[in-house]
C-alpha cells in the first residue's frame, strides 16, 4: 500500500505549480543561493537550473518535486512584495513610428546611463519587452514604419544589471531581431560589444536595443552570451541546429577585454593571435576550446557539446580584417549601432555571419541541407543519425579527374610540368571576351552597359546537381537532365544559323559573337570537356552531339533551390527597402536604381553583402590550398568537406554563361545588334543613346521573349554604366589593345595606367 501511496504522491508532485522564472530566480537569490548549490543539491547541471530560471525547460519529475518544495520554502520565507495597483494607461503602440519615442526622465539627464529597472518601465514599455510573464492581452505587435524614413536613434534603453536582459525596445522595421518569436533569442541573433565614454561595456543588438555587459573577461563575456544574452537565431531547417550567437568586438571592446586592436604582420599572416597569449590562456582555464583557426579574426569559442546542449559562441572583430571591404564596404568603419543594424538585417534575411560572406554562402547551402535527421524509431522506440535526403550527405566524395584542379591528389601522376588541355580537364568559366568594333558601331555615340542582376544565383535556380560519386561512362548517350561532365567535341556547332524556337531558325555573323562554349569566346577547336548545361545548350542551338566519354552522377537533384531563394529573398527585400521594387516600369525602374546606394548607405552594405555571398559561396564549393605548407599532389583542408564539390561549381557557372548567351543570341536575331564586350554578367553594346531604354527591344511595355528585360528580379537586367565611343577608342588605342575587355571599365570609365 505505501508503493501505491508514493506512487500518488509522486504523480501529484509532477504536476506541482511552479513560480514564474523571473520568482524562482528572485527566491534563489533572496536566501544568497547561487546557481551551482541548487544545481548541486538537486544533483542536476548548472546550466540545468540556468535555463528553469531563464524559463527555456521546465523541470520533470524526479527534480520537479525537490524543487517545488525548495520554492514553497523560500516563498515563505520571502514572500513577493505587494504593490498598489498601478492607474491604467494607453499601451496601443501606434501603427508607424514618425519620430524619435520620448526617453524615461532618467534618460534625458544623461542619455546612455544605466536607469533603474523601476524607474524606466512604463506599461507602454512593458508591451515591448517580450517578457514570459507578460498577459498576452497587455501586449501589441508592432507595425514596421515606412521603409523611406529611416528611425531615429534613441537613448540606450535602460537593462536588469542581474541579467542583463532588456527593459524598454525601439522596433526597427529593417533590423527585427532574428529570433523575435522565440524567447530564448529575443534579442537577436547578435551584438556588437563596445565601451562608451564611462568605460561602461555596453552590448548594442538588432532592432536598437542595446544591454549592459557585466563580464570583465573574454571568458566570462562568452558566459554571459550564452547565460544570459538571450542571443541566437532558429534554425533554416528542421533537421538543423540554431544558430549560435555572434559577438562583434569594437576597438575599445578589445582594449578591455586584453586583446590587441590591431594585428601584427606575422599575426595577419597566421591568422591569429599566438596561442600563448594571455587571453588564450584565461580560455583554457576556463575550459573554452577554440577551432584550428584559433582566435582570429572570426572565431568559435565552444565546449563539445552534450546531447542537445550546444555551448558556441562567434566572435567578429572588425578592426582585425573580419569584414573584408570588398564584400562589407565600409562597415567596419561604423558605428557600434549602425553596424549592428547591418549585420542583423543581413542575419535575418541570410544567416547569422559564420565568417567571411564565402564562407557564409557555404555555410548557407548546409544549413538549408543538413547532412543527417533523425530516423525512424527503432524497435526499443529509439532515433538514430541517419542521412538527410536531398542532401550532400557527412563525407565527402572524390571528383572526376576531369573535374579536379591542377594539384589534386588525383593527378599526382602526372608529369610534373604537364599542362592540361581542354581534352583533360573542365574549364567552365564565366565570359571574358571582347571584340574591335565595327565601322557601323564606331558612327554611334554610346556605349552601354548592362549587368545581370544576382547572375550566378539565378543560374543555381532549378539546376540539378548531382549529390554523391560520379559515374564513368563510355560513348553514352547524352542526357540533359543529367548531371556530369561529358568529353564531346562541339566544334561543328555554327553560330550563323541557329534555332532560336522550336520550328524558327535564324542567321547571324558569327564574327561578332563569343563561342558559349568557351569562357574566351573562342570557338572551340576539337574535344573537350563540358558540364551537362553546356552541351544540352548546343542540342538547343539545333546540333547534334556524340559523347566519347562522361562522368555522371546518378545521385542527384535540385540541391541549390532553397539556397537560391533564400538569397533572392534577402536581396529583394533589401532593394525595396531601398525604394527598388518587382513590378516597376522599365522607365521608373532606370529612374530608381539612379543613386540608389545614397537613399540608405547602410542597407546599401547588405545589398553588396548578399551579392558576395553567392559569388564566394559558389567559389568555395572549388576551394583551393591556403597555404600550410601545401604540396602539388597531396590532399588539403578544403577536400575534407562534403561541400567541395567542384562539378557544382562548375554547373552553375556554365547554366549561368549560357543563360546569358541565349540572350544575346535573341537579342541579335531580333535587332542585328552583336555585343562589342562580355565580361562575367555584363554586357556592353553600341547605341545612339545613354540608356539601356534607347537599345533593348520593347514593344507595348513588353520586352522580347527569352531576352534581355529590366528589373531587379535575379536574372533580369539593370543599367551598368554609359561611356562614349570615342572614350572606347581612346583607351584601345592607349593600350594598343583592339580587344581590351571595355565591360570591365563601363561603369565609371576609370582605367588604370596597366589597362586592369
Amino acid at each position: 500500500m505505501s508503493e501505491l501511496f508514493d506512487a500518488v504522491d509522486a504523480l501529484v508532485a509532477s504536476r506541482s505549480v511552479l513560480p514564474p522564472p523571473a520568482e524562482r530566480k528572485r527566491l534563489r537569490a533572496a536566501h544568497g543561493l547561487t546557481i551551482d548549490e541548487v544545481a548541486t543539491a538537486l544533483k542536476v547541471r548548472r546550466a540545468t537550473v540556468s535555463g528553469w530560471e531563464a524559463g527555456k525547460t521546465e523541470p520533470r519529475p524526479p527534480e520537479r518535486d525537490a524543487y517545488a518544495r525548495l520554492l514553497d520554502k523560500l516563498a515563505e520565507l520571502y514572500p513577493a512584495p505587494t504593490t498598489p495597483a498601478a492607474p491604467e494607461q494607453e499601451t496601443a503602440v501606434p501603427e508607424t513610428f514618425t519620430g524619435e519615442p520620448a526617453p524615461a526622465p532618467e534618460v534625458r539627464a544623461r542619455a546612455g546611463a544605466p536607469v533603474s529597472q523601476a524607474a524606466a518601465v512604463t506599461a507602454a514599455e512593458q508591451t515591448q519587452i517580450g517578457n514570459t510573464q507578460t498577459p498576452a492581452s497587455a501586449t501589441a505587435p508592432v507595425a514596421p514604419a515606412p521603409v523611406a524614413a529611416r528611425p531615429a536613434r534613441t537613448a540606450r534603453p535602460s537593462t536588469s544589471m542581474a541579467s542583463g536582459r532588456p527593459v524598454a525596445r525601439k522596433a526597427d522595421p529593417v533590423a527585427t531581431p532574428a529570433g523575435a518569436g522565440d524567447p530564448q533569442f529575443e534579442n537577436g541573433p547578435l551584438a556588437v560589444v563596445d565601451v562608451d565614454t564611462d568605460g561602461q561595456v555596453l552590448a548594442y543588438c538588432t532592432g536598437g536595443l542595446v544591454l549592459d555587459v557585466p563580464a570583465k573577461s573574454l571568458p566570462s563575456l562568452v558566459e554571459w552570451t550564452l547565460k544570459e544574452a538571450r542571443l541566437g537565431a532558429p534554425r533554416l531547417s528542421g533537421p538543423g541546429k540554431d544558430a549560435d550567437p555572434l559577438i562583434v568586438l569594437t576597438p575599445s571592446a578589445l582594449e578591455r577585454y586584453g586583446l590587441p586592436v590591431a594585428l601584427s604582420d606575422e599575426e595577419r599572416h597566421a591568422g591569429r593571435i599566438p596561442e600563448g597569449h594571455k587571453v588564450v590562456k584565461q580560455l583554457v582555464r576556463a575550459e573554452w576550446k577554440l577551432t584550428k583557426r584559433g582566435l582570429g579574426p572570426w572565431a568559435r569559442i565552444y565546449r563539445p557539446a552534450t546531447g542537445s546542449d550546444r555551448q558556441c559562441v562567434q566572435l567578429c572583430i572588425p578592426s582585425w580584417n573580419a569584414l573584408d571591404p570588398r564584400s562589407w564596404g565600409h562597415a567596419g568603419q561604423l558605428p557600434p549601432a549602425e553596424l549592428a543594424r547591418v549585420l542583423g538585417v543581413y542575419a535575418s534575411r541570410v544567416m547569422t555571419p559564420r565568417g567571411s560572406t564565402a564562407v557564409t554562402g557555404l555555410e548557407l547551402m548546409t544549413a538549408l541541407h543538413p547532412p543527417t535527421r533523425a530516423s525512424e524509431p527503432d524497435a526499443d522506440g529509439r532515433r538514430h543519425s541517419a542521412h538527410n535526403p536531398g542532401s550532400l550527405g557527412k563525407d565527402p566524395v572524390d571528383c572526376a579527374p576531369c573535374e579536379a584542379p591542377d594539384g589534386h591528389p588525383l593527378l599526382a601522376d602526372l608529369p610534373r610540368f604537364h599542362v592540361r588541355g581542354p581534352g583533360e580537364k573542365l574549364l567552365e568559366e564565366a565570359f571574358d571576351w571582347a571584340r574591335s568594333m565595327t565601322d557601323a558601331e564606331c558612327t554611334l555615340r554610346h556605349l552601354v552597359g548592362i549587368d545581370v542582376n544576382m547572375a550566378f544565383a539565378a543560374g543555381a535556380n532549378g539546376l540539378n546537381v548531382g549529390l554523391g560519386a560520379p559515374t564513368h561512362v563510355k560513348a553514352p548517350a547524352f542526357d540533359p537532365k543529367l548531371p556530369g561532365s561529358w568529353l564531346v567535341d562541339l566544334s561543328h556547332v555554327d553560330l550563323s544559323r541557329v534555332r532560336v524556337g522550336k520550328d524558327k531558325w535564324a542567321d547571324l555573323d558569327a564574327s561578332l559573337l563569343p563561342s558559349p562554349f568557351t569562357p574566351t569566346g573562342d570557338r572551340p577547336e576539337g574535344p573537350a570537356w563540358y558540364a551537362t548545361p553546356t552541351v544540352a545548350y548546343a542540342v538547343e542551338l539545333g546540333y547534334d552531339v556524340a559523347p566519347v566519354e562522361a562522368w555522371v552522377r546518378y545521385d542527384n537533384g535540385r540541391y541549390l533551390d532553397g539556397w537560391y531563394q533564400r538569397l533572392r529573398d534577402a536581396f529583394l527585400a533589401t532593394m525595396a527597402d531601398l525604394g527598388v521594387h518587382p513590378e516597376m516600369e522599365p522607365a521608373d525602374f532606370v529612374a530608381a536604381m539612379d543613386g540608389y546606394r545614397d537613399r540608405d548607405p547602410e542597407l546599401a552594405i547588405v545589398v553588396s553583402a548578399v551579392k558576395a555571398t553567392v559569388k564566394g559561396g559558389l567559389g568555395k564549393l572549388r576551394e583551393r590550398p591556403r597555404g600550410e605548407g601545401w604540396k602539388p599532389g597531396q590532399p588539403w583542408r578544403a577536400l575534407a568537406r562534403p561541400t567541395w564539390r567542384p562539378d557544382i561549381r562548375a554547373a552553375v557557372i556554365a547554366r549561368t554563361r549560357i543563360n546569358l548567351h541565349r540572350k544575346i543570341v535573341k537579342h541579335a536575331a531580333f535587332t542585328g545588334q552583336y555585343p562589342v564586350a562580355v565580361l562575367s554578367d555584363c554586357v556592353v553594346y553600341a547605341a545612339d543613346g545613354t540608356s539601356p531604354l534607347d537599345f533593348l527591344p520593347y514593344r507595348d511595355g513588353k520586352p522580347l521573349p527569352g531576352g534581355f528585360k529590366l528589373g531587379i528580379n535575379p536574372g533580369l537586367v539593370k543599367w551598368e554604366g554609359t561611356q562614349s565611343v570615342l572614350w572606347g577608342e581612346e583607351v584601345r588605342e592607349r593600350f594598343n589593345a583592339p580587344e581590351l575587355n571595355l565591360a570591365r571599365y563601363i561603369k565609371d570609365g576609370q582605367v588604370t595606367d596597366s589597362g586592369e
